[in-house]
């Protein structure tokens, strides 16, 4: 079955050339010409992933990816962007990119990006816990349907949370290695992979700061630590 991409730009001749390369390589492609029409055509086309201009009038594609997110925090995506701004590049992993490309870019590097994504986000979560609900220290983790929950406050997080915090756990107090993780996460360990890495470890600090007995610490060069003290 082919995949769906969603691809939201507002550049005409652009995006032209984008669908009839993608579909040329295979994909089934939704094009948007704006924010706004991405989001509305968003739940009918359930794309297996999403490509957004950052720029776009109506609604910009951060705008975009944090409307998408909140409400379909599995599914992928990449921004597009004329800018190379260290700032934009780490708002858009802040929003949960999994890649950021700079215009102009060859198109088959873009393919190449999105098919990489695709098997990445194809692989199982890893099987190292066979419940679907534990306890976390004074969290209760819901793998299956990605929630986490401390008293009466619960965060619906991201798949690629969901899976980090699974790996982490299968090694409490123990070292885990930055390769390793960026590996069965990411599926590769770059420059790319490593910064992205880095937002979702923080966003999980702040998930889990209100339990005192759990820290999860660097150690420089090697990697983290899952902490919880019993």
């Amino acid at each position: 079955m082919k995949k769906h991409i969603l691809l939201a730009e507002d550049d005409f001749d652009y995006a032209s050339i984008l669908k009839q390369y993608l579909e040329f390589s295979g994909f089934d492609v939704t094009w948007a010409k704006d924010g706004k029409e991405a989001l509305k055509l968003f739940p009918d086309t359930q794309p297996d992933i999403c490509v957004f201009d950052v720029m776009m009038p109506q609604m910009d594609g951060f705008t975009l990816a944090e409307k998408v997110v909140d409400t379909y925090p599995e599914t992928p995506f990449i921004f597009l962007t004329a800018k190379s701004m260290k700032e934009d590049k780490i708002k858009g992993l802040r929003l949960g990119a999994d890649d950021y490309i700079v215009k102009p870019f060859e198109v088959e590097e873009l393919i190449l990006r999105i098919t990489n994504i695709l098997k990445r986000v194809q692989k199982t979560a890893p099987q190292h816990i066979a419940d679907k609900k534990f306890k976390i220290g004074q969290y209760l983790f819901d793998s299956e349907n990605y929630l986490l929950t401390h008293e009466n406050v619960t965060h619906r997080i991201t798949e690629k949370e969901a899976h980090l915090i699974q790996f982490l756990y299968a090694s409490k107090n123990k070292l885990v290695k930055r390769e390793d993780m960026l590996k069965e996460i990411w599926g590769n360990d770059d420059f790319f992979s490593g910064r992205s890495m880095d937002v979702f470890i923080s966003r999980l600090r702040k998930y889990f700061s209100e339990d005192p007995a759990i820290s999860i610490p660097s150690v420089r060069g090697l990697g983290f630590e899952f902490n919880i003290k019993e």
